[in-house]
């Protein structure tokens, strides 16, 4: 998305180079970002969280709280008011309201309640399949990531150490264990 220093090589998207091109100009592109760090404002209401993000497009408000109920009974609290879990769906939802064609989610389950994690990775799932949305997950959780995803690609130390379906490397624990520690 533009946040850190670009060394080499080049970056595409939908045959672009987009390398040199400034945050806005990526998400005019189609791309949404799902921070680690959630960067809701906490001074803004659930709501305009949700709306100072709109592009025209198929996510609206309306969607965004179908999707994330809990949401929609906050939407007129603010952004510190809420629960970890309510900010990630809030920061989830956000980048929703930019109708990305390609969502990057960075560690989206990341100190959150086993229940939490659940109703968000039911979201993603529906995203996926229902909304045929790209999503590109970074996860250390790979176990649960792999149950939610079609295709894997594990880095180990800056290196590619696996890439292709997911069921396959969910299906094999020992080959998972040996590319996450090795």
């Amino acid at each position: 998305m533009g946040h850190t220093t670009f060394h080499a090589g080049s970056i595409e998207y939908q045959g672009k180079p987009i390398a040199g091109l400034p945050v806005y100009e990526r998400c005019r592109l189609g791309v949404g970002l799902v921070p680690q760090t959630r960067d809701i404002f906490p001074s803004l209401s659930v709501e305009e969280n949700l709306t100072v993000a709109t592009r025209p497009g198929r996510w609206t408000l309306a969607r965004v709280y179908d999707l994330f109920p809990k949401l929609a009974e906050r939407r007129g609290h603010w952004g510190n008011q809420i629960s970890g879990g309510e900010q990630q769906m809030l920061a989830i939802g956000r980048a929703l309201m930019g109708n990305p064609t390609l969502l990057l989610m960075d560690e989206p389950l990341e100190g959150l309640a086993p229940i939490i994690v659940e109703v968000l990775l039911q979201a993603l799932q529906r995203l996926i399949k229902e909304d045929s949305l790209a999503v590109v997950l970074v996860e250390q959780h790979a176990k649960v990531a792999l149950g939610v995803t079609q295709s894997a690609l594990v880095l180990n130390r800056g290196r590619i150490a696996y890439s292709g379906p997911s069921a396959d490397l969910l299906a094999d624990p020992q080959r998972l264990t040996t590319l996450v520690v090795a």
